[in-house]
C-alpha cells in the first residue's frame, strides 16, 4: 500500500511535545505545567521551585559541558528532565554524568556534603531501552549484598517509557499525559492547557 511521505511542514504540523524543542519551549514558557508534570511523575509536592535559564552547564573549562532540556530546583530537591525519541544506547552512563554535573553545579566552597539536594534525573524515552515491557524504570544505590539496605546518597535516575505509560500506569492523569505526550490527543484540563502551550511553541 502506498504511504505517503509527509514534507516538512506537515510534519512540524503533527508534531507532538515529545519534541525535544517543543517540550524546552513549553515547560521553559509556563513553568506551572512543569511543576503539574513533576507532581504528577513523582508523586509529591511541590511548593516553591524555579526553572534555571543556566541549560549549559559547564563545570571546568576541559570538562565535557552538558545542555539540560529541563534543570529544575525547589528547596530540597533539583530535577532535570529529558526528552529521549531515539535509543542511544548510553543514556544510563548520561544519566550518571548528567547527576554528577548537578552534583558539581549544586554544592558551593564551603558547603558541606549533607548539604546536597536530593537529585533526580528523569528520562521520557519512546523506546523500551531496557526492554523488559515495564512503563517505568526507577534507579537508586542499594547493598547488592543485602538490598534492603539503601546507601542513602538520595540520587535517584527514573526512565519513564511514554509509549507504555500510555497504556499500563495506573494512575488516569498520568496516563492522560503520556498518551498526549505521544498523540497530541487532550483527556483533561492539564492536558488541554498543554495542547494549547504546544500550539503556540510550534507557532
Amino acid at each position: 500500500m502506498y504511504e505517503k511521505t509527509l514534507s516538512l511542514e506537515e510534519k512540524w504540523e503533527n508534531i507532538t511535545l515529545a519534541n525535544n524543542f517543543i517540550f524546552y519551549k513549553v515547560m521553559h514558557t509556563h513553568p506551572d505545567a512543569c511543576k503539574h508534570l513533576l507532581e504528577l511523575l513523582l508523586h509529591i509536592k511541590i511548593e516553591n521551585m524555579e526553572i534555571t535559564n543556566e541549560d549549559t552547564l559547564i563545570i571546568d573549562y576541559d570538562s565535557k559541558a552538558i545542555r539540560l532540556d529541563v534543570y529544575v530546583k525547589d528547596s530540597d530537591n533539583v530535577y532535570d528532565v529529558e526528552v529521549q525519541v531515539v535509543n542511544t544506547h548510553e543514556l544510563p552512563e548520561r544519566a550518571r554524568y548528567y547527576q554528577g554535573v548537578m552534583d558539581l553545579d549544586m554544592l558551593k566552597p564551603g558547603q558541606t556534603y549533607d548539604e546536597l539536594k536530593d537529585s533526580y534525573v528523569i528520562f521520557i524515552c519512546m523506546e523500551d531501552i531496557f526492554g523488559e515491557g515495564l512503563p517505568l524504570y526507577s534507579f537508586e544505590n542499594l547493598c547488592k549484598e543485602k538490598k534492603d539496605i539503601h546507601l542513602g546518597d538520595r540520587s535517584f535516575k527514573l526512565f519513564f517509557i511514554a509509549p507504555l505509560c500510555a497504556k499500563m500506569i495506573e494512575d488516569e492523569e498520568v496516563k492522560k499525559f503520556f498518551n498526549f505526550f505521544i498523540s497530541n490527543n487532550t483527556g483533561d484540563d492539564y492536558t488541554s492547557k498543554l495542547h494549547t502551550y504546544v500550539e503556540d511553541a510550534r507557532h
